[in-house]
């Protein structure tokens, strides 16, 4: 699979690259970024290490090398202020988002590309990318809840001494303030998570107040987030080039699904190598709906003053 980084340049995109690059599934990565000597720089730095790692081609360019790309990843964008809501980048990011999907048109596509967004405010701008692209149904996906979900469980784990990765608990929503945790299917090993020693609902909504607020705690701390948001982008990726159909809180425009149409938002998904491949409607405690009904009125709203 190859796979072409728009903004790799940056924090995120050269995080998206490296954790590409150290999975060891993906053959050929190319970095595109406004400052073309940065994406040099960092597609030399991680070419550096290819002969440790795996025999992957790494390299620079211009949106004429994306043209076979198997899948395109869009992590350019303005970033948050500290106290900035993903929805308000909206109206500084439209306009340079639409500038990028030309520049994708005009290059060319292969006929099954797929594109990831991960740039913010991502459920507005997954909506916009499937609406200006015109791409097959499923091969437009933005990266949605999947890294609050991440930040979610290992937090979790973190504040209940259990393993991460055994841990099962998702967000939905959108992938910003009005996001919703789904505590109705949780579980660690199998086990409710109600069950769990020393789990509250007083904890479990602390751990989730921290989650959604990570991002501005990320900035605050270290400039933006980096390694999990690679790790993350990875992770769609690695699901698609594998076909392993994997369950993922990703963002799509939904045509039905729990009641929802004409409005890109996060659910659970499966992703496979045709890309978002079947959204799962699972059986949501009423609060539950209520909020995932919320938040895509929230998107929804936006979309209606921005599109």
């Amino acid at each position: 699979m190859k796979v072409g980084i728009i903004g790799g340049g940056g924090i995120v995109g050269s995080s998206a690259g490296f954790a590409l690059q150290l999975g060891g599934i993906v053959h050929e990565i190319v970095i595109v970024d406004a400052n073309a000597d940065l994406a040099d720089g960092q597609a030399l730095d991680m070419l550096h290490g290819t002969a440790a790692i795996s025999d992957q081609v790494i390299y620079a360019g211009g949106y004429d090398r994306l043209a076979d790309a198997d899948l395109i990843c869009i992590t350019a964008g303005l970033r948050r202020k500290p106290d900035e809501s993903r929805l308000a980048l909206i109206n500084r990011n439209v306009e340079l988002f639409k500038t990028l999907l030309g520049s994708i048109k005009s290059a060319g596509m292969k006929a099954d590309a797929m594109i990831l967004v991960v740039s913010n405010p991502v459920d507005i701008l997954t909506y916009l990318a499937e609406k200006e692209l015109g791409l097959p149904k499923g091969r437009v996906i933005g990266l949605g809840t999947l890294l609050d979900t991440l930040r979610f469980r290992s937090l979790l784990a973190m504040n209940l001494k259990a393993p991460a990765t055994q841990l099962e608990a998702m967000i939905i929503g959108e992938h910003g303030d009005s996001m919703v945790p789904v505590w109705s299917s949780a579980s660690i090993a199998g086990l409710p998570l109600e069950k769990w020693p020393g789990f509250t609902p007083k904890l479990g909504e602390d751990v989730f107040q921290r989650a959604k607020t990570s991002g501005a705690e990320m900035i605050k701390k270290k400039t933006g987030a980096g390694f999990a948001v690679g790790v993350s982008i990875a992770e769609v990726i690695h699901a698609i080039a594998l076909d392993s159909k994997r369950v993922l809180p990703v963002s799509t425009v939904l045509t039905g699904a729990y009641g929802l149409r004409d409005v890109s938002i996060s659910v659970p998904t499966v992703v496979g190598r045709a890309g978002a491949e079947k959204i799962i409607e699972l059986e949501l405690w009423p609060k539950e709906m209520q909020g995932l009904k919320r938040s895509a009125g929230v998107l929804q709203d936006t979309l209606r003053q921005v599109l």
